[in-house]
């Protein structure tokens, strides 16, 4: 029969149904029967599929969820500790400024000293300097006050004494040395 009607819709051939809104009786079966058969096979094989599909995107969801609640969470403590860390920051600023000012201080202090030691060696060295150099001041001016004394002494003597003094005088040494041997 659904030959015949293919075949007389082929022709041109108009067919009439009992009832306007209704289809025949066999394409009511046959379709119906088809319907069925179709939506079992998406019942079956596709409700599944579409229900795990739903299913696995429904539990990645939920995952990227609980993760953005944990990242959430890790940024919230992030931040507290950070903030705590920040007043560390500001504490362990003091204190390192104050060493520094205690380190500074000190430093000072060494420096000060150690120049006064080295100030103090340095006069020790000029006051024994000056003391040295007086000394051989004073012993070059004593030799040459001797040279000097010397070379006036024999020129008062020589030009006090007159020839016969000069030779007893000269006798006596030689007399002297040639007894002394």
């Amino acid at each position: 029969m659904l030959v015949s009607l293919l075949t007389s819709a082929e022709e041109g051939v108009r067919t009439t149904t009992e009832h306007s809104w209704l289809p025949e009786t066999f394409e009511i079966i046959y379709g119906g029967l088809a319907s069925v058969i179709i939506i079992g096979a998406l019942v079956k094989f596709i409700l599944p599929m579409w229900k795990k599909a739903l299913t696995a995107r429904s539990e990645a969801i939920g995952k990227d969820l609980l993760q953005a609640h944990n990242n959430r969470q890790n940024s919230i403590n992030l931040a507290a500790t950070i903030r705590s860390d920040k007043g560390d920051i500001e504490a362990e600023r003091a204190r390192i400024l104050a060493e520094a000012d205690v380190t500074a201080a000190r430093v000072l202090s060494e420096g000060r000293a150690r120049v006064e030691v080295e100030a103090a060696e340095a006069e020790a060295k000029a006051v024994s300097d000056i003391e040295a150099g007086q000394g051989r001041l004073t012993a070059e001016v004593q030799g040459q006050v001797a040279t000097l004394a010397s070379a006036a002494t024999e020129h008062v003597v020589t030009g006090s004494l007159d020839n016969a003094t000069l030779v007893n005088l000269i006798e006596d040494f030689i007399a002297k040395v040639g007894a002394a041997k």
